[in-house]
């Protein structure tokens, strides 16, 4: 097999709020592709990328699925033209709903590009904002497709300057829908100039080149204009053809210059269809095709060497060291742990060797597969700019740097918020003892947000996630895929605990009790870590051998281990700096453990002084509520403590945006229901930790206290 020219592959994601149809399109997308010759629906419950049976009866994706086809591109009319050519899409399907936030932060790293959808009627949502926002962070090129045209109340070129105004970017249509609403049934292709209606009894994959509607020529006028003169700004040499006579830049320059503008994130093309419809997903494909970047358009990866630290780069070629990034870690009953992964450079066989830079060790790779959905395709080799997933890995996590073991090199890894609620489970019988602690080990290593752990005073296990859902959902694979039935406690707000001022302490521990005993002294200053900063900043300044240099990291070991277990009411420290300044020790009686635990006892101790506090998880909040309900939305978050920070319209309706604590947010949709006769609807996500008020503070601890006891 001749390798695959990677100028016509391209790895894309569908992003979107829920219910925005990036599920259906997808769908619409593989029928095209001659990957299924049937379409499957979301709301029958048959869609191929919602394979879970949980999305089946939500009509929810919960994870991302991947998925590779091919299209021919020029095509006319449905028939390729004698210079197409095969483009291979690796595509994946990512979640809307806030509490899987996890999955696109993971497919994002590994995408060259992005078809981002939007709802025609409801516009720019809080998801498609926070989305938004992690595109921006990955630096992923993206192309709009406003979805749901024949819907009523549906708008283009609203939700493009919504998409402009409330994003932040250049949003320049690139066609005008003809008809709307029900009526919906073409678009006007503003680069070719030209008017095409699809035929319906083909699913829309042919289309009739019509005159442009008299009563639109005026706009299409005028939008053609804008789109020539965002171009000619962003590419130089055709300001000059510009302004001598704009009709003289031709179709070709026009694809070109808006190419490397996509690429460059300085125009997001905007386009419209209505996947339910099957109308304007061919011309997404094309769109796909022509302006989103292939893994060539990037010259090279970045990354570090592990031994020395310096950046060494990776070109996207097949001639060089294998390097690849695994995003996803997902358990098949079939195949058993299979790690999906993206190649950045060089070739990996199956049955050969590979580096896992993190544990350092080398694992044997026994099957590669190319991945359609839940199903696989067993493949011989991958190459660079693929994706594709592996089976025989011992030890691999989310976020792991594979590479050839002579040429090791580190990826920049993926970093994921930390779960902010939890429920206690306990299996129903006590034969499931077992069977529960190995089915939630699975799920923590496909999920990096969600994790489970034993509360050592209670006994209790304690599983945690990003919102009610989340568990929600854990909690039903758990019976479904590892036929493990809990009984679940009520939800629990994950706080933390934290030092807010500097303190020096002296700790001495002393055991004599016959024989020999056990003697370590340390003298060291608690004080909060820099901002931004996690984990356990440990500073050594001991001078001369008042603690001898094999004891100082049993020191270090003692705080990180005493970080997990706060002063306060036992939640975790997230950050704080131990300066360890003197010491001294004892011939006979010091050994690592008594330092380990003079750390762990001078900690609890020297917290007090540090004035503990007790942080709690702040929720960003987003309620799309009737204005005459408003009133009342409002006086209810204020009550719980909420601080409203902004209101505004959408689509005939009032936003309220506020940060709300999590721990008064239990049951908050069953409530927002009653108070506004179920017609407004909410979206939450996790937004910050901050100190908690001591009235509210003094109840945790005691509850905590209550509890242990």
């Amino acid at each position: 097999m001749a390798q695959r020219d990677l100028k016509f592959t391209r790895n894309i994601g569908i992003a979107a709020h829920i219910d925005a149809g990036k599920t259906t399109t997808t769908e619409r997308i593989l029928f095209y592709t001659g990957v299924n010759h049937k379409m499957g629906e979301t709301h029958e419950g048959s869609s191929t990328m919602d394979w879970m049976e949980q999305e089946a009866e939500r009509g929810i994706t919960i994870q991302s699925a991947a998925t590779s086809c091919t299209w021919k591109f020029p095509m006319e009319n449905g028939k390729p033209l004698p210079d197409s050519k095969d483009y291979h899409f690796n595509i994946i399907d990512t979640p809307g709903h806030v509490d899987f936030t996890v999955e696109v932060n993971r497919s994002l790293r590994v995408l060259d590009g992005l078809v981002f959808l939007f709802s025609a009627v409801d516009g720019v949502e809080p998801q498609s904002e926070t989305n938004w926002r992690l595109a921006d962070n990955y630096g992923v090129p993206r192309i709009g497709f406003v979805n749901k045209m024949d819907r009523q109340g549906s708008n283009f070129l609203m939700v493009n300057n919504q998409v402009k105004e409330m994003l932040g970017s250049n949003a320049v249509p690139i066609v005008l829908p003809i008809g709307e609403e029900a009526d919906f049934k073409g678009i006007v292709d503003l680069v070719k100039n030209r008017a095409v209606v699809w035929h319906d009894d083909n699913y829309g994959s042919t289309f009739d080149v019509v005159d442009i509607p008299e009563e639109m020529k005026e706009e299409v006028r005028e939008y053609r204009a804008k789109l020539v003169e965002e171009i000619a700004e962003y590419d130089e040499n055709l300001m000059e053809k510009f302004f001598e006579d704009e009709d003289s830049i031709t179709e070709e320059e026009m694809h070109a210059a808006l190419r490397a503008a996509v690429m460059d994130r300085a125009i997001i093309p905007m386009v419209c269809g209505s996947s339910f419809k099957n109308k304007g997903v061919q011309f997404l494909l094309d769109a796909v095709c022509r302006y989103l970047p292939s893994p060539v358009d990037k010259e090279a990866i970045v990354g570090t060497s592990p031994d020395t630290g310096e950046e060494i780069s990776r070109k996207p070629d097949v001639s060089e060291p294998f390097s690849a990034l695994a995003f996803k870690i997902a358990t098949d009953p079939f195949v058993g742990r299979l790690a999906f992964f993206r190649a950045y450079s060089g070739r990996l066989d199956a049955g050969s060797y590979v580096l896992n830079n993190r544990s350092g060790k080398k694992e044997r790779i026994s099957r590669i597969y190319q991945m359609h959905s839940n199903k696989q395709n067993a493949i011989e080799y991958i190459e660079a700019g693929d994706i594709g997933a592996a089976v025989g890995f011992k030890d691999i996590k989310t976020g792991d740097t594979l590479s050839d073991e002579k040429a090791p090199i580190v990826l920049e890894s993926m970093e994921f918020p930390d779960p902010v609620i939890g429920i206690a489970v306990e299996p129903k019988t006590k034969a499931d003892v077992d069977k529960l602690g190995m089915a939630l080990a699975k799920l923590a290593e496909e999920d990096p947000t969600f994790t489970a752990k034993t509360d050592e005073a209670s006994g209790q296990t304690i599983i945690s996630g990003m919102g009610e859902l989340h568990l929600d959902i854990i909690v039903d694979r758990l019976k479904r895929e590892f036929k493990v039935e809990v009984n679940q406690g009520k939800p629990r707000v994950e706080y933390k605990e934290a030092v807010t001022r500097p303190a020096d302490h002296r700790e001495v521990y002393k055991k004599q009790s016959g024989g020999r005993g056990k003697f370590a002294d340390i003298v060291f200053t608690l004080e909060p870590a820099e901002e931004g900063k996690s984990g356990l900043e440990f500073v050594s300044e001991i001078k001369g051998g008042n603690i001898p240099k094999e004891f100082v990291p049993s020191v270090e070991k003692g705080f990180k281990e005493a970080m997990k277990n706060g002063p306060l009411a036992g939640y975790e420290v997230d950050a704080m700096k131990v300066t360890l300044k003197d010491g001294s020790y004892h011939d006979v009686d010091s050994d690592q453990l008594s330092f380990e635990l003079a750390a762990k006892l001078g900690f609890k101790a020297a917290a007090k002084a540090a004035k503990a506090v007790i942080m709690e998880p702040i929720m960003k909040l987003e309620v799309l509520t009737p204005e005459e309900n408003m009133g009342d939305v409002v006086g209810d978050l204020n009550r719980r403590r909420g601080q409203v920070n902004n209101m505004s319209d959408r689509a005939g309706s009032k936003v309220v945006k506020a940060n709300v604590p999590l721990s008064e947010m239990f049951g908050y949709v069953t409530a927002l229901r009653t108070l506004t006769s179920g017609r407004a609807t909410s979206t939450m996500e996790f937004s910050h930790y901050a100190e908690t008020p001591s009235n509210i503070a003094e109840e945790v601890i005691s509850e905590a206290k209550g509890s242990n006891d």
